[in-house]
């Protein structure tokens, strides 16, 4: 059963890849904010003073930007770090300096680990696809489920492009599931 989830899982994110190609970046670039003002006039966000984030890759939502304007708002804003090549580690966001590429090229805060898990508010979660159930398809390695199994009290917002939602993510036990997906 588990090898036929898995094999699941891999064809849906080829699936998603195919999709993503079939995009310009301009296109993506104009979903993206789409995206972004949805989940910036969201009541929780607007609401939350500590907010967990990411850096987006090329192919996600872009929120570079979201998470430089919430940061300006005085928000606390987290973003994961790799640390040990097995899990993710959360750092604080104090300006674009403070950052530096990473594991997969993915720009990083420098400074030291936020150990107060309690104070995040809203978790804005990638993903490569989700379904109406809040099932969320990451890119394979578990990074994001392993997180967030430590945050049952924080409310979860996966986020993506629509064409990359779908009737159904195959899961497993380990997979966290998303509050709302935008």
């Amino acid at each position: 059963m588990k090898n036929e989830t898995q094999a699941a899982k891999q064809a849906l994110r080829e699936l998603i890849r195919r999709r993503k190609r079939e995009h310009t970046a301009e296109e993506l670039a104009t979903l993206s904010a789409e995206v972004i003002g949805r989940l910036t006039a969201h009541p929780r966000m607007q609401a939350a003073r500590t907010i967990l984030l990411y850096c987006s890759l090329p192919d996600e939502v872009d929120t570079h930007g979201c998470i430089a304007r919430l940061h300006a708002e005085g928000k606390t804003v987290l973003l994961p770090k790799v640390a040990d090549g097995e899990r993710l580690e959360l750092r604080r966001y104090t300006g674009h300096e403070s950052m530096q590429p990473g594991a997969f090229g993915i720009m990083e805060p420098t400074g030291p680990a936020y150990l107060r898990p309690l104070d995040i508010d809203v978790a804005v979660v990638p993903g490569m696809s989700f379904d109406a159930h809040g099932n969320r398809l990451g890119r394979g390695k578990g990074y994001y489920d392993r997180l967030l199994a430590r945050f049952a009290h924080t409310y979860k917002i996966g986020i993506c492009f629509d064409f990359q939602k779908t009737d159904r993510v195959p899961c497993e036990a380990t997979d966290q599931p998303m509050d709302e997906v935008l």
